[in-house]
């Protein structure tokens, strides 16, 4: 009579918007020796029986001489993570018999092997344990690479991993690995220093009152100005005006980075920066590939994402920003699955007046009307519209750059944006939501006009035949300059300065 043993072994897999506890199970049964992995793996998946075959002479732990399955249940969703190693080792260890008992139901093993059965560091260990987490999870085995990231999600208990030799000890009951509770690494604070500043940008006090407002608002902006006056220096220098990251937005953007990065064990707790290429793909900007993976536009969650330049970034690049800057999340869609990524970025742009970058300036412009028309053009009507704030940066005058007036510093500004977020998160009692991500329905009810700022902006509208989104958009900008102000209710001052930052129409430039 032929003898089976089989084992279950828990472990998650998380894909932008999924959580899906995998159950690894190992079928053990007379036959020719051979490890064999079903259940939609690819290739990084089928050879963990290589890995797994070294791990498991080097430990000096015993390699079933029989058939070996291992399925990895649901079997119809793709896997594509070296991290269900350390799950099918164990499995196979408890289906051989040589740990006695099968791991509490509430656990789960995250990690990746190397020949010689030590742990490695897996790839998105935070999304991981936030997906386990809602699936009731409460004790996790990660690698030791992992740690420092794993302990900042709270609720959980953490046990890390050298090799697959601790683990088997730890199984058996010899010897028992430390458990950590998740929640205790503290990030310790530090100063940040900048390599831009606002006090290191002569005059433009008009661009820098917008992006002081966009700060406070997480409003997008789009600067525009001849060459040479400001614009990109500006908005590098934005970076240092913004609040510091709460733990809940270190946890996301650090996941994000982590399925992108090569160095993804580390932890990201300030604010992303993201400056891509004109020339950069339109996958390189929305994500996507075989095996999709976060673009530019998540790697920029919770941050900045400049594009110098736009309108010189192709067309399907530019349009592929309508969805995130609407909705805060990028849906990328592929033949092999369907993933949703976290998208909610600041866009801070800027752009020439026409090709040559000089038309409205004291140099000669050499671009012909239907260039300059074509150029703006290359901004659609949907575009324009999910743009917050408009700003003109003018020339300066030479003899002020080396003895001009002293600037205001970043961390004046940075303070006034810090209080006026500190009254957003008194009156929506949620650290995520600024006043840029408010809905309709939010508007409705958190905002106040008085009735002359109301009857202003009708006024407005009908005049400048504004969209009924732009008509939304000016009221969340007025409600920034009113925090700004620390006015209790939309009035005429706070209405009439948001309208400052509409676009101009084409006839006018």
């Amino acid at each position: 009579m032929k003898t089976i043993m089989s084992a279950i072994v828990q472990s998650i897999l998380d894909a932008g918007n999924q959580a899906v506890t995998i159950n690894v199970e190992c079928h053990v049964s007379n036959g020719l020796p051979s490890i064999v992995i079903v259940g939609f793996a690819n290739k990084a998946v089928d050879e963990s029986k290589e890995r797994i075959r070294s791990a498991f002479a080097n430990n000096k732990l015993d390699l079933p001489k029989k058939r070996i399955t291992i399925n990895l249940a649901p079997a119809d969703i793709p896997k594509d993570s070296t991290s269900f190693d350390l799950p099918i080792a164990v499995a196979i260890l408890v289906a051989s018999g040589q740990i006695a008992d099968s791991p509490p139901v509430h656990s789960s093993f995250i990690g990746e092997l190397g020949l010689d059965g030590s742990v490695r560091g897996v790839r998105g260990i935070i999304g991981k344990l936030l997906a386990g987490r809602k699936k009731k999870f409460t004790t996790f085995y990660v690698p030791s690479d992992n740690v420092e990231q794993a302990l900042l999600v709270p609720g959980l208990t953490i046990i890390p991993v050298k090799n697959m030799r601790d683990v088997y000890l730890d199984l058996t009951k010899t010897v028992p690995l430390k458990r950590h509770p998740s929640g205790t690494n503290k990030l310790a604070s530090k100063s940040i220093t900048y390599a831009n500043d606002f006090k290191d940008v002569v005059g433009q006090a008009r661009a820098k009152r917008a992006l002081e407002i966009a700060a406070a608002g997480g409003h997008n902006i789009l600067m525009s100005g001849a060459p040479g006056t400001g614009k990109s220096m500006l908005a590098k220098a934005m970076p240092s005006i913004l609040p510091p990251m709460e733990l809940e937005e270190i946890l996301e953007v650090t996941h994000l980075h982590s399925l992108a990065s090569k160095e993804y064990e580390q932890i990201v707790d300030t604010r992303p920066f993201r400056s891509p290429h004109h020339s950069a793909s339109e996958i390189s900007i929305i994500g996507g590939g075989q095996y999709p993976r976060p673009g530019e536009i998540s790697l920029a969650h919770r941050g900045i994402l400049m594009f110098d330049e736009f309108p010189e970034f192709s067309r399907p690049t530019i349009e592929a920003l309508r969805q995130p800057l609407e909705d805060r999340v990028i849906s990328v869609a592929r033949a092999r699955d369907n993933i949703t990524f976290p998208a909610n970025f600041m866009l801070v742009a800027t752009s020439n007046p026409c090709p040559c970058g000089y038309y409205g300036t004291t140099k000669a412009c050499s671009c012909l009307p239907h260039e300059i028309n074509k150029y703006h053009r290359k901004l659609s009507g949907p575009i324009i519209d999910r743009i917050d704030l408009y700003v003109d940066v003018d020339e300066i005058k030479h003899k002020s750059l080396l003895h001009g007036q002293q600037e205001e510093p970043s961390s004046s500004i940075q303070k006034r944006v810090m209080r006026a977020r500190a009254r957003q998160l008194e009156r929506y009692q949620d650290p995520l939501i600024q006043n840029a991500t408010l809905t309709n329905r939010d508007i409705k009810k958190y905002v106040t006009l008085t009735d002359a700022a109301e009857q202003l902006l009708n006024q407005a509208a009908e005049r400048l035949n504004i969209s009924a989104r732009s008509y939304m958009r000016i009221i969340k900008v007025a409600q920034t300059i009113a925090d700004l102000s620390s006015a209790t209710a939309l009035d005429t001052p706070h209405v009439s300065e948001a309208l400052q930052y509409r676009r101009p129409s084409l006839e006018t430039i």
